[in-house]
């Protein structure tokens, strides 16, 4: 016979492994807050004219997800941003220290994630910074879109820090730890689709395939209908990887490794890194090796 407390720790264990994602937060919610003074809304489309075709949510800000979010003078156009760049963009749409933000996209929030993550990368207090779950289609199943533009705001005055160098990482890191040592403490996530991984299909680079020793766990799988997936599916994703790894992380331009990002830290995971440049960097160094098939090895990375 089961002792009683002793079975109702253990249920109580088992349905709260995983927090609910305090970052998420659904349409009712962004209704009933949607005139608070310091609110600002930042829609990310991956279409950026249907800001101004389809509609936004009335009161949000176009965010474009290329000019906005990367180094516009660098190559690849999606390295980071300089903290000084960011923090002029982040002033002119209105925010401040103490202001909450909303962030939402028609991406299965892949595109709201590199805010989110880039937010987080200069210091900004993410505690304030909520992602619509559901995005546009949860939004304009219940509520109303507007083509009327959003007032230009008046300028923000946030301060950001200097980037947290715990939070990315350059090639010569993947080269050292991963593809020449193989370090066994370092784990090298590819967020990418299944074809662009093994090389079968090619795009946003030369080259085909993969960084030799990356494992393929595409962050996408993590979602359904423009939201997220219960903490079971997501957890189910990484299951192999264990929790006292340091990871890191890469997709094409930097969408798809920051839904990674958040996905990982927010199942528990404590040094997630992001390849700052991603396969748009290492794909088109025709030096750098690439591993081409199934494997994270293959050739001569095999031997």
């Amino acid at each position: 016979m089961k002792h009683p407390l002793l079975f109702s720790l253990l249920f109580l264990i088992s349905t709260c492994v995983f927090a609910e994602a305090e970052f998420l937060v659904d349409s009712d919610w962004l209704s009933e807050h949607i005139d608070d003074d310091n609110l600002v809304i930042l829609e990310v489309r991956y279409h950026p004219h249907r800001y101004h075709t389809v509609g936004h949510i009335p009161g949000a800000i176009q965010v474009q997800r290329f000019k906005d979010l990367g180094d516009n003078q660098g190559y690849p156009l999606m390295r980071f941003p300089s903290k000084d760049q960011f923090q002029s963009t982040l002033r002119q749409w209105g925010v401040n220290d103490d202001s909450t933000l909303i962030l939402y996209d028609d991406s299965n929030t892949a595109l709201t994630t590199r805010l989110f993550y880039l937010l987080e990368l200069y210091g900004f207090n993410t505690e304030q910074v909520k992602i619509l779950n559901g995005g546009t289609v949860d939004w304009s199943a219940f509520e109303e879109m507007t083509t009327d533009p959003t007032p230009q705001p008046k300028p923000g005055s946030v301060t950001l820090k200097a980037a947290n160098p715990k939070l990315f990482v350059e090639w010569t890191d993947v080269y050292d730890n991963i593809v020449s040592s193989r370090d066994p403490n370092f784990v090298l996530l590819d967020a990418r689709p299944r074809e662009m991984y093994t090389g079968k299909v090619v795009k946003h680079s030369i080259s085909a395939g993969h960084i030799p020793g990356a494992i393929n766990i595409v962050s996408l799988d993590g979602t359904s209908a423009q939201k997220w997936r219960d903490d079971e599916a997501i957890a189910s994703l990484y299951k192999e990887i264990a929790k006292d790894k340091t990871i890191y992380v890469y997709c094409h331009d930097g969408f798809r490794m920051s839904l990674t990002y958040l996905q990982l830290k927010h199942l528990g995971y404590t040094d997630v890194r992001l390849y700052n440049g991603g396969w748009s960097h290492w794909g088109n160094r025709l030096t750098l090796p690439v591993v081409e098939g199934e494997e994270p090895y293959s050739g001569d990375f095999a031997l």
